[in-house]
């Protein structure tokens, strides 16, 4: 990926860095020397590449943060065999296979806050312990303390974009269509 510098005489102690296309860009003060311009970019390619392990994780950290998760909120009881991302799913944030144990997560929730992540790891690990959403799943979830503020998010996600969330078994989220 291109790195472009960006100095300003307004900027005096602060450093960001964010991506523009496939470019990172890494705003600094004008009065930085080469030296310096070199370890602040080196630091925030770094802290970038951190963010991005976190927001988008590959299958083998998911599957470990379900782990941590399980073991957490759930006393370790739900034990998937397997937590992968999955680019097909359309019509739900995640999907589980209790009789196989396997959970599947939307690429859609990629780069959303890892506490949204978690809360949907654990509605799909809560699946692998009570197959539909009633009472005792619910309270299965109540353990998390960001389940409301998680569910409201992607709502409002939903909202945003022009979709329906739907607690029912058949589908978490479907496409929603104007009658205007």
């Amino acid at each position: 990926m291109a790195v472009e510098v960006r100095r300003s005489r307004r900027r005096r102690r602060t450093v960001t860095a964010y991506r523009e296309g496939g470019t990172t860009v890494v705003c600094i003060p004008a009065r930085f020397s080469r030296d310096e311009e070199a370890e602040w970019v080196e630091r925030m390619l770094a802290r970038l590449a951190d963010q991005d392990r976190r927001r988008r994780p590959g299958d083998d950290a998911l599957t470990q943060r379900a782990h941590e998760l399980s073991a957490r909120y759930l006393d370790g009881r739900a034990r998937p065999q397997s937590v992968t991302w999955a680019a097909n799913q359309r019509t739900r944030w995640g999907s589980a296979t209790p009789s196989e144990g396997t959970i599947r997560i939307s690429t859609r929730l990629r780069g959303m806050p890892s506490w949204v992540l978690d809360y949907v790891l654990l509605h799909e690990l809560a699946h692998l312990l009570e197959e539909g959403h009633g009472s005792t799943f619910w309270s299965l979830l109540e353990r998390y303390p960001r389940t409301d503020r998680a569910r409201g998010y992607l709502e409002g996600f939903s909202a945003a974009a022009d979709l329906y969330i739907s607690e029912d078994d058949d589908a978490d989220v479907t496409e929603k269509t104007r009658a205007d």
